[in-house]
């Protein structure tokens, strides 16, 4: 299992709950096509699983 994860962002957060907003925002992304480089960790999996309708994540 890859030690590192790159999320994207490829929906814009305007429909989104605001619950879900924040999840985006901690994981770090600002703006559509965005990517951060995160921790393969089961606590980002579970951020990105929140708002999987939004990103893209790959292993790195």
């Amino acid at each position: 299992m890859a030690d590192k994860v790159r999320v994207t962002l490829v929906k814009s957060t305007i429909g989104a709950s605001p619950a879900q907003r924040k999840v985006v925002e901690a994981l770090g992304l600002r703006k559509i096509r965005q990517s951060v480089e995160l921790p393969n960790t089961p606590q980002t999996r579970g951020a990105v699983a929140k708002v999987s309708h939004l990103l893209t994540m790959e292993e790195i």
